[in-house]
Order: C-alpha cells, then structure tokens, then sequence
C-alpha cells in the first residue's frame, strides 16, 4: 500500500496544501517518512489524515466559484468502529461547506472495505449540500464495498452505484472529469425506493 500515491497530476491545476481555504493549507510532507498506516501497512506519506484511524484522503481539486471539491481517499471506511464519516464530514466536508463548496466527488477506487453504521452523518451531509442545490456523488466504488454501503442505506443520500463506477477521471483534466460525473448523474435512473 505505500506504493499507492493520491493522484497528482492534478497539481497544475489545484495543491491543498497551497490553497489558504484548504483544511490542509501549509502541512509539509516528508517522503521519506512514512508515518500513516492502515492498520499494519504503511501508506504514502502524500495521504492526508483527518482524524480516522484506517482511511486517508487526498483533496485533489476545488473550484470556489462553481463549488465543487474531488477528494480521493484510501483505506477501510469503517463507521461502525471508527465512525470515520464523522471525521470526514467535521473535518473535510464542513470545512468545505463553510465556503460555499456543496458538490462533493469522492474517489473510492481505493477503499478496500466499508463498515456501516448509523446514516445520520450522511444525512446532514445530504442536507447540508442539497439546500445549496448540491449533491455527493461517489465514483468506482468496488462491487463488496457498494453492496455494503446500499445495505447502510447510503443510496439515499449520495449518488452510488453502476452509473458511477466505470469512470476514467485520471486520464481527464478536472473539469472534463466533473463533466463526465455529471453526465452520469444526469444518465442515472432516479429510484423512489431500493
């Protein structure tokens, strides 16, 4: 896992660390020093924590004017232990919110498992950026991981699914990226019930 850096051909275009709006505005990173571990491996010291304990994000990009954020994260996504969407959404996507961001992608290509628990947290998120006129949408989700989050019910606060999983948003530049997430959402068959 130490191998698996956050995207960074994006760089051009965004750096969090550079960024004064940034929950990680000014953090140094060593790498050299891998410090961060899901539970007994190492991860690339490029990772962000926020507070959880085995899952790491990287924000890769934020456009203020259009108020869309893509954070990618690594790791188990485990709720029911960690409560890591409370670290998440208090540390990350609050802190977002508070400047005008309500369009949320998250990249889970590399979310090895999820764990739920209660749905609260999604739901405030939901409401946070449905009320600005957003939405959370998360993209290639693998198939055990989806099938454990539509078990916690996740579906009704956050666009997931087949529509979102077969995106190539690394070979694209950002906007062609958001584009290509909007699309989907657009092609996406709206359900009442599950």
């Amino acid at each position: 896992m130490h191998d698996i850096e956050p995207y960074y051909k994006w760089r051009e275009y965004y750096v969090a660390s550079e960024d004064r709006e940034s929950p990680f505005y000014g953090k140094v990173y060593d790498e050299f020093t891998f410090s961060n571990k899901v539970y007994n491996y190492f991860i690339h010291p490029q990772w962000d924590d926020f507070g959880s304990l085995t899952l790491y994000s990287k924000v890769l990009f934020v456009d203020y004017n259009e108020g869309i954020a893509m954070i990618e994260l690594i790791g188990e996504w485990n709720d029911a232990i960690g409560n890591d969407i409370m670290f998440l959404k208090r540390e990350i996507v609050d802190h977002l919110l508070r400047r005008d961001v309500s369009k949320f992608i998250i990249f889970c290509d590399n979310v090895l498992n999820f764990h739920g628990d209660d749905d609260s947290y999604y739901e405030e998120w939901y409401e946070d950026t449905s009320d600005e006129g957003g939405w959370i949408t998360f993209v290639n989700v693998q198939e055990h991981v989806l099938q454990e989050m539509e078990n916690s019910r996740l579906q009704y606060y956050v666009n997931l699914g087949s529509n979102y999983n077969n995106i190539n948003w690394r070979h694209k530049a950002p906007i062609l990226a958001i584009g290509q997430v909007l699309s989907a959402m657009n092609a996406a068959t709206k359900q009442l019930r599950y």
